[in-house]
């Protein structure tokens, strides 16, 4: 038991007693531990080298959104002097603390990872990012050139002073800072200049912009040589790189809006305005400018992160494109399951049984195909479709607009506050509804988060019903990326319910139970609990008790207490968790019959599959839902069962065996928290659970 300081940002807040809760691991700690393990494949010798380049800009994306939502949550809190405690005990304070002390020192490792070994290994390859100050008389006056052609009108210096306050400076930007001074009467005044991001933050200076050899040199070294120019007449000091990051979070009262999308648009114009939250600052800059900034963004010390690297690492995706195959990845191309072999009638396929899809090693076209020939089928009535995230030039938007012009009924549920695709998703809820598309907004104060699809069809003179349900979005770009189930069905029960679930999302009914599907937030949870503890009872009674869940995130506090309680009675439960996990496995007397593994790898894991025994007559379910508070308690989320027996075998025996049995990409959790790679303490295993996919088709 202790007693949290109380002061943060200037704010007092009121000493709050904290005990901290044994049984259950910190949110935001468990998320740091993600993505340290994203860190480690950057780090990682044995993947390509622009593949660990691709991982190092995703841990730094990760980062933004990071700081962006979760520890600007907390700041919020403590301004508020919210006094709730974490699930495990701490109080908001207490818990950025603990943030800052994680974070710190894998911000090390990922800066030696970028600048001991990647860009090295990247000049090893003829592939050089090169500095101002090595560049000969010739090329300096050849870039400085550049420079005023293309650069130099588009910049806006400011200088504060007392007409000039501290200036705005905008989310994620990148900015150079410095003091300049008038020679004749000695007045300094801090001055800053933005980093224009419409231009290429990595200029290439020699080569041809594909193949190596290829010299690149940061816009901002250009900028910094030439400031004199943007300040005549005055001495500029040198400039300082540095980065700030913003709430972006959005606050929307649903209920109060009379428009969800027009306050939607409105609440956009205001993320850019939030509060800061951190402010990256490259190493060695004089005090005098951090104090400037971190006053003038209202920041503690704590919030100063210093970076003897590039800012803004999220910028060396430009590389990512470069035309060096032995550098990545080979290609991938998903087959074709052997169940739609046929495609030109996708509904006789289905009709005949249900298929199962195991993007992206199968192919995520039929289910581009299921929407399109409904489309064109003449005998389709109806199309029904959730939203949530999709591509940026998406063949299911053209294929629900084509439905509409051949006259049939197409409804979509676009989730607007998908984050950080609110603008996306306006753009698509505002073309399908002039394309004629009925476009629902969703449930008032609910996320529609299920991935579902319903096609109804006239077959001689009676209506038949087709559904598509997904783990992942109706995203074809995502879907060569990440791993995800979808389930084809026209099992009558099935599809009553998904229909059932569209008439609630489009009308107001508000159906009591649904037949199979488990649907969040009013009946999943219960019947999650329900299914654990029939396995509790199983093994209570001398049988064998078996759970296997496969999801993004476990940190539902019934459902993890559930966990414990059937491992106190027995039941082996082993938990694919890819990020956050607030249960500790492991523990004598708690959980010594549970066990977490996490892979990451090649693809990101996105698919969910909640897998129990029943004493030999398993129930199976996938779908979009995390055993996360905010999935089964604030969304509209959907499993749906699978049926068929060879599929319940194949996702048992094939697919978890696999995943639960890999050497290369797993970690694993030991009972004080912390993962381990299990290739540093097992026998080799061969290739990794993602290789053994590629190239074999589900049915």
């Amino acid at each position: 038991m202790s007693t949290v300081p109380t002061q943060t940002a200037g704010v007092n807040v009121e000493p709050v007693t904290e005990v901290v809760e044994p049984r259950f691991l910190n949110r935001e700690a468990s998320w740091l531990a993600f993505n340290d393990r994203v860190l480690e494949e950057a780090i990682d010798p044995d993947n390509p080298l622009l593949e660990r380049l691709r991982f190092l800009t995703i841990y730094h994306t990760n980062l933004d959104e990071f700081f962006m939502i979760r520890v600007s949550g907390l700041k919020q809190q403590v301004r508020a002097n919210v006094d709730v405690l974490s699930v495990e005990g701490r109080t908001p304070l207490s818990q950025l603390d603990l943030v800052m002390e994680t974070l710190r020192p894998s911000l090390v490792k990922a800066q030696r990872c970028l600048q001991r070994d990647l860009l090295p290994g990247l000049a090893q390859h003829s592939v050089e990012l090169t500095s101002y100050s090595q560049l000969n008389p010739a090329a300096r006056a050849e870039w400085n050139d550049w420079y005023d052609r293309f650069v130099h009108p588009v910049l806006t210096p400011l200088a504060t002073g007392p007409t000039q306050p501290f200036p705005f400076i905008s989310n994620l930007s990148l900015n150079l800072g410095m003091y300049v001074r008038s020679p004749s009467t000695g007045e300094e005044r801090f001055a800053r200049v933005k980093v224009p991001p419409t231009l290429p933050r990595f200029v290439l200076i020699s080569g041809n912009g594909r193949t190596p050899p290829l010299t690149y040199l940061a816009i901002e070294e250009i900028i910094g040589a030439n400031l004199h120019k943007l300040f005549p007449g005055v001495d500029v000091d040198q400039a300082w790189p540095f980065r700030v990051t913003r709430d972006a979070d959005l606050e929307i009262k649903e209920d109060e809006a009379d428009d969800l999308l027009q306050a939607l648009e409105v609440e956009l114009r205001r993320r850019r305005f939030g509060e800061a939250v951190r402010l990256e600052l490259a190493a060695g800059a004089p005090g005098r400018i951090r104090q400037f900034l971190r006053r003038g963004l209202g920041l503690d010390e704590s919030d100063i992160y210093d970076l003897d690297t590039q800012l803004g690492v999220q910028d060396f995706a430009q590389f990512l494109g470069l035309d060096l195959p032995e550098l990545k990845y080979a290609p991938h191309v998903g087959g074709t399951s052997t169940s739609l072999l046929d495609s030109s009638d996708i509904f006789s396929n289905i009709a005949d049984h249900d298929v199962l899809l195991h993007h992206p090693f199968d192919s995520f076209a039929p289910v581009v195909d299921f929407v399109r020939q409904a489309a064109c089928d003449p005998q389709v009535y109806a199309i029904k479709q959730t939203l949530y995230r999709t591509s940026g030039d998406s063949p299911i938007i053209d294929a629900l607009e084509e439905a509409v012009e051949n006259g049939k009924q197409v409804a979509a549920i676009v989730e607007l506050k998908a984050r950080f695709d609110e603008e996306n998703n306006i753009t698509w809820a505002r073309r399908l509804e002039e394309a004629g598309v009925h476009v629902i907004y969703g449930v008032p104060g609910l996320k529609t988060h299920a991935k579902l699809a319903l096609v109804v069809r006239n077959e001689s003179g009676l209506l038949k019903r087709y559904a598509h349900v997904g783990t992942g979005n109706y995203n074809p770009t995502t879907a060569r990326v990440y791993t995800d189930f979808g389930l084809f069905t026209a099992d009558p029960r099935i599809t009553a319910d998904v229909a059932d679930l569209f008439n609630r999302l489009t009308g107001f009914a508000e159906p009591a139970s649904y037949r199979r599907l488990l649907v969040a937030p009013r009946h999943m949870k219960k019947r999650l609990i329900k299914l654990i503890r029939a396995e509790r009872e199983v093994a209570e009674e001398g049988g064998e008790g078996r759970i296997i869940i496969k999801c993004n995130a476990i940190t539902e506090p019934d459902i993890i207490r559930e966990l414990y309680l059937a491992s106190g009675a027995g039941v082996r439960v082993d938990l694919l968790i890819r990020g956050i996990c607030c249960l500790l496995p492991g523990v004598p007397g708690m959980s010594e019959n549970i066990r977490v593994r996490s892979v990451v790898g090649r693809f990101l894991e996105h698919s969910r599959v909640y897998w129990f025994g029943q004493g030999g007559d398993p129930a199976v379910f996938i779908g979009s839902a995390d055993a996360m508070d905010r999935n089964l308690n604030a969304r509209i989320e959907v499993l749906a069962p699978i049926n068929r027996p060879d599929q319940k075998q194949w996702l048992r025996e094939v697919v978890l065996e696999r995943y639960l049995s890999d050497v290369e990409r797993t970690r694993e959790m030991d009972s004080e928290g912390r993962y381990h790679r299990v290739r540093d303490t097992e026998p080799a295993g061969g290739p990794d659970v993602h290789q053994q996919f590629m190239g074999e088709r589900s049915d």
